[in-house]
């Protein structure tokens, strides 16, 4: 069926999150597998884009954005990070994060130049990377040990000096990160801030989970480090802020070339979304911060739950510091193969996941599973109850 696609992209052919949302529906399994929430975003925004639709507001908007949304965009980039960015030159409205990554890579990275990721890494980062022709160059999280004596990950400071050089075009960092859960330290943000001002390497900073840490920590957006405003292309979205994932509406926050540059190729890549949503986004920007530290908290007792039920059915279970995730070992229950196993457990127990080995370059990640728990209590609840029979 791939035959006629071109080379470089076979490998991306078709994506995990589409072969065991298949099987959840096949099966009529609990998708655990992608990462989207099952409760809407405040009311509030929900009834400003109805207004919108009803308004109006249903043809093309500007190409980088209606200048309500980047105007809120600025202001929130401000109160939170005291960064500073200018509306009509600093702030390009993308289709999505997925977008935005797509746009800041193709329009930043000549063919043949290496990009640096963290793996594992979200598979559209090397899907992109294909298309732009250049060379993807991973830089591995090892496993950790917490205070509390958890499992967890750190990134590999070694390995990332010795991934930067004369070829590096880019850096693509995504923190908190998925699929593992890890939000990086400030001494790992500001290794990799120095080897960007060092080699003179722009950074993409895919911070999409910002507002979903847990255990009272914050996060700290990489172009806030030294040298590091100039040269970052700051990426977050209203999906996973807003429970909106289908609106796709994303941003990119940066210096003015660096932003002309991500345009430049975004602007053939769809050209502009979302019309009747951007306004609506824009007020949920300004008013609904009280709503989106609710939905972390109520993600944080879904997290536990989840990873309480899993550590219960025999798994060995890391620690998340936020995103939707949490990243479990099944082989204390015989599987070494986690594809394999996210394979099986659809018709075996009813319950939908994805294999690690999905985001990653090398095998020793093989066995680990994704789950998330980004569903309603409920929902949760009945997972746990299928994941124990195992």
């Amino acid at each position: 069926m791939t035959a006629h696609l071109v080379r470089r992209l076979r490998p991306f052919a078709e994506t995990i999150f589409a072969e065991m949302s298949a099987l959840a529906v096949a099966h009529d399994a609990i998708n655990l597998g992608q990462g989207f929430p099952d409760t809407d975003g405040p009311a509030a925004m929900l009834d400003a884009a109805r207004a919108a639709i009803a308004d109006g507001h249903n043809q093309y908007p500007p190409g980088i954005g209606v200048p309500e949304l980047r105007q809120a965009i600025s202001e929130q980039q401000s109160l939170d990070y005291g960064l500073s960015y200018a509306p009509d030159t600093e702030v390009l409205v993308t289709v999505g994060a997925t977008e935005a990554i797509a746009g800041s890579v193709l329009g930043l990275v000549e063919p043949g130049r290496e990009v640096i990721m963290i793996e594992p890494y979200y598979d559209s980062y090397a899907a992109t990377v294909a298309l732009a022709g250049a060379v993807r160059r991973t830089v591995p999280l090892v496993p950790d040990t917490r205070p509390d004596g958890g499992a967890g990950f750190r990134l590999d400071l070694d390995a990332l000096r010795a991934a930067f050089g004369p070829d590096t075009a880019a850096i693509l960092v995504n923190t908190p990160h998925n699929p593992t859960g890890t939000a990086l330290t400030d001494d790992e943000l500001a290794e990799i801030a120095r080897l960007c001002v060092e080699h003179d390497v722009v950074a993409i900073a895919d911070e999409v989970y910002e507002h979903l840490l847990f255990g009272g920590l914050t996060h700290r957006p990489l172009a806030t480090f030294d040298g590091m405003r100039e040269r970052t292309l700051r990426i977050s979205s209203a999906a996973k802020t807003f429970n909106v994932t289908g609106w796709k509406v994303g941003w990119v926050c940066g210096p003015p070339e660096l932003v002309a540059a991500a345009r430049g190729a975004k602007q053939y890549l769809s050209y502009v979304g979302s019309g009747p949503f951007q306004p609506a986004v824009a007020l949920a920007l300004r008013t609904e911060a009280a709503w989106v530290r609710s939905m972390a908290g109520d993600l944080e007792q879904a997290q536990v739950a989840l990873s309480a039920a899993l550590a219960d059915a025999g798994f060995g279970v890391h620690h998340t510091d936020g995103t939707y995730f949490v990243l479990a070992d099944p082989r204390p229950l015989g599987y070494h193969d986690g594809a394999a196993m996210c394979r099986a457990l659809p018709a075996q127990i009813g319950v939908a996941a994805v294999p690690v080995s999905a985001f990653t370059d090398h095998p020793h990640w093989d066995h680990l599973v994704r789950f998330a728990f980004s569903k309603r209590p409920e929902v949760i609840a009945e997972a746990a109850r299928r994941l124990r029979s195992l």
